[in-house]
This record gives C-alpha cells, sequence and structure tokens, in this order.
C-alpha cells in the first residue's frame, strides 16, 4: 500500500515548510521533496514604489538577515540611479554587514544546529533544542548569547537599528562614524574575534571529530557551487564577482549584471518558492536524483569552496586545515556547518580590518542622489546564499519591475536531492521513528533555510 510521510513544521529553520517523503508499495521511498509553504510576494508589491524606499521595506523579507536585503537593494537602486557612494560609505555599509553575518551565524549553528550534536540526533525532541542546550551547557549557553548580543549591540551603535535597519541610503551611508565609536567598536571586535575562533576549536573537539562520517555522508549529494570572489579570488561577502563551480571543480567568473546569462529560474505547482539553475551548463534544470542537472549549492560551504584563498590569516589557517582534509570542492552536505564557522572567523577578521581603515571615519559618507529611469542589481553574500536584487524604475524614479533570487532560493534544488538521500539511506521497509525523521531534517538545517 503506497502512503507518504510528512515532517510538518521542519522545526529550527528560519521559515515555514515541511518534508513529504512517498513510498512504494514495498515501503521504499519512491519520491522525496521540501515544499516551500510561505507565499511572499514582495516582488509584485513594491511595484510603483519610490525606489528610495525600497531599502527599508525589504527588509522585512527576513527579520534574521535584514541587513543583507537592505544593503542589496541600496546597491541596486544606486545602479538605477547612476551613483556610486564615497569610500565611507562603502565601508560602513560592509562593516554592517559582516557585523550581521556574525550575530546570524552565532544564531544558526548553536541556536539551531547545536542540539542536534551536543544532544544527540537521537534525543528527544523536547530536550533537543535550545534550552536542552542550556541545560547541557549553561556555561557556553550564556556566552553565545553575550555574544551574539555584543555583535548586535555594535550594529546598534554606529547603525541605530541592529533590526529593519535605515542606514542604508541610496548613494552612500546616512551618518558618519567618529573617532571615538571606531575605538570602542575595535575593542569589542577583537572580543567577538576571540570567541570565533575558541568556537571552532569547541566544535572540532566536540562535535566534527565525532559526526565526520556522518558529515561526509547524510544527505551527501554532488553539485555545483555559486559564491563571490575579488579579483585576486579571495572570499568576499560584500562585493565583488560571482565565481560558478562546475561539479567537477571548473570555474567561470562574471559581474553580477550579468546574472542572467548563466543562472535562470524554475518553478514546481508544489512550492511557493523559485529554484535557480545554472543556465550556462546547458540543457535546463532536472531533479531527477539518479541524474541531477544544472544543479549547484550557495551559502557557507560554497563560498570556500569557489574562493582560491580567504584574505584574513586565522580563517586561511582554518580553510587551509579543511581542505587538507575535505579537498575542493567538498560536497558533504553537513560540512556546511564546519564552514559556517570559518566564514564566523573570517567576518570578526574583516571587522577589525574594517575599522582599522583610516577611511571609515571619513565625513563624507553618501553623494546627493537624483532620481530617474533606471536599471540596477545590487548583491551581497547572505548567510544562506548569494542574495541578488534586480529593479527598474521609470522617470520618477518608482519602481516599475523587481526581480529577487534570495539566499535560499539557490538551495531549493539541492535540498530536495538531499532529503531524498537522506530518506532513501535511512528509511526502510516503511519504518521511520523520531530520530530517523531528525536526522533527514539535519539534511536541510545545514542549509539554514
Amino acid at each position: 500500500m503506497k502512503r507518504a510521510i510528512t515532517i510538518e513544521p521542519i522545526t529550527r529553520i528560519e521559515g515555514h515548510a515541511r518534508i513529504r517523503i512517498d513510498l512504494d508499495e514495498s515501503g521504499r521511498v519512491s519520491d522525496a521533496r521540501v515544499e516551500i509553504t510561505a507565499l511572499r510576494g514582495f516582488e509584485q508589491f513594491v511595484i510603483g514604489r519610490p525606489a528610495e524606499e525600497i531599502p527599508r521595506i525589504v527588509t522585512r523579507i527576513c527579520g534574521i538577515c535584514p541587513w543583507m536585503h537592505h544593503l542589496a537593494a541600496v546597491k541596486a537602486i544606486d545602479g538605477c540611479f547612476g551613483v556610486s557612494p564615497p569610500p565611507a560609505g562603502n565601508l560602513l555599509r560592509e562593516l554592517a554587514q559582516v557585523l550581521a553575518h556574525i550575530h546570524d551565524k552565532i544564531l544558526h549553528f548553536f541556536f539551531l544546529a547545536a542540539p542536534d550534536f551536543v544532544l544527540g540526533p537521537e534525543s528527544d525532541y523536547s530536550v533537543r533544542n535550545v534550552m536542552g542546550l542550556v541545560r547541557s551547557e549553561p556555561e557556553l549557553a550564556a556566552r553565545v548569547v553575550r555574544m551574539r548580543q555584543l555583535a548586535l549591540a555594535m550594529l546598534e551603535r554606529f547603525a541605530g537599528k541592529a533590526i529593519h535597519p535605515v542606514a542604508g541610503v541610496v548613494g552612500g551611508f546616512a551618518r558618519p562614524m567618529d573617532a571615538g565609536e571606531q575605538r570602542d567598536l575595535l575593542a569589542d571586535g577583537q572580543v567577538l574575534l576571540d570567541f570565533a575562533c575558541q568556537s571552532l576549536a569547541f566544535a572540532k573537539e566536540r562535535i566534527f571529530s565525532r559526526f565526520v562520517e556522518e558529515m561526509l555522508s547524510l544527505g551527501s549529494v554532488t553539485t555545483g557551487f555559486l559564491g563571490t570572489v575579488d579579483a585576486q579570488g579571495s572570499l568576499r561577502l560584500y562585493d565583488g564577482l560571482l565565481r560558478l563551480m562546475d561539479p567537477g571543480g571548473g570555474l567561470v567568473e562574471f559581474p553580477v549584471e550579468e546574472y542572467d546569462q548563466f543562472l535562470a529560474e524554475h518553478v514546481e505547482p508544489w512550492s511557493y518558492a523559485k529554484m535557480v539553475y545554472a543556465r550556462s551548463w546547458g540543457e535546463g534544470i532536472s531533479l531527477d536524483s539518479s541524474q541531477p542537472r544544472g544543479i549547484y549549492r550557495a551559502n557557507t560551504l560554497a563560498r570556500i569552496n569557489v574562493c582560491d584563498h580567504i584574505a584574513t590569516p586565522r580563517a586561511q589557517e582554518e580553510l587551509e586545515a579543511f581542505r587538507e582534509l575535505f579537498g575542493r570542492p567538498a560536497q558533504g552536505t553537513l560540512l556546511y556547518h564546519w564552514a559556517r564557522l570559518i566564514e564566523l572567523v573570517y567576518a570578526c577578521e574583516r571587522t577589525l580590518e574594517l575599522l582599522a581603515d583610516e577611511r571609515i571615519v571619513e565625513p563624507l559618507v553618501h553623494h546627493v542622489v537624483e532620481p530617474g529611469a533606471g536599471r540596477g542589481i545590487g548583491h551581497v553574500e547572505a548567510p544562506r546564499g548569494t542574495l541578488l536584487h534586480e529593479y527598474a524604475t521609470d522617470g520618477n524614479g518608482c519602481i516599475t519591475r523587481a526581480n529577487l533570487i534570495v539566499g535560499t532560493t539557490h538551495n531549493v534544488a539541492p535540498m530536495q536531492l538531499c532529503v531524498r538521500q537522506a530518506a532513501d539511506r535511512l528509511i526502510g521497509n516503511g519504518a521511520a521513528d523520531e530520530e530517523i525523521l531528525n536526522r533527514i531534517e539535519m539534511a536541510v538545517r545545514a542549509y539554514d533555510p
């Protein structure tokens, strides 16, 4: 008798989704998919709005990473109006972005992912959560909360708001930073870097060493990858060239303005989320788990796979150690967690670099802007993947077209493959207990969707 297993909702993710697993008469998996159940609609209801309002509106897309949408949108509107921020404006924007990465990575690794590893995927769901982690590791949990709060407080100190920001304005940044703020932020940034390094050491000793086999096998698929690099091939989060790596490791780079020549979008009737695939690989997209086609991944593991190196010393040291163990490109889905902590170290080091740049306290932080007709595409690397905002404006500077490719969108198709692989591996004769279902969820949680 055919039947279906539904996991609803998928827990400890930043959104709304369910997993549906179809079984045939013998109890074997015949299909499995991740169904995104939330309709957003931002591409439609921003039409007609004055373009300078858009960076404030799109922060409501995500309460966890509002800065990423804020900055991608403001960069796109810069393009519509043909303006480039002064050096201080760009530095302050990037500082806000990397600080937002810090608190986001702390949230996902410790609050959402760590319960599976510290408490064990077999533990009861009533304790396999952040409160169970607090009871199990009270000192660690207290420090995690303090460090995430510190990153948010640093954002508020120079940008006014950590959530639903308004500091990024068309043409630059809303206000300059003074020398006193710079000095205080440098001291706090060092505290965050120390915590990031200790977190990675803790994870390698207490988590990754115990789950290496699981990290390489659960939900593991072979795909390409997408991320952002500078002209020297170094990891970048705020600006740079898009680099697409095919499953064999071949690379192609292109500016974000040419994204539609290399990437295309696809919609399935069972999900509200778009899928994105590599148009430049030809033949469209296929979700057939035996012969997937056009599928690549974004997010932390993708970024450290596509970059040649990381320009900050401690993160580079960790990248070299990671590649010594797993090669390039590394394909294990749960390795996203390891990559996430390497990026946490990088974001903290980059924070200190930006604050040490004497230009960051220059008084000129934005240029005067004249609204008009144009087209602009802005992108940043959000925690969940490459984020693109594209807008067109009319002669009054109002939006006539909008297209958004959100970080998770790149990973919707590979998540289907990962869930199918995990279900095939773990479900036999139709039997699926709580531990098995949680392990299947873990293949989704790795992407922090």
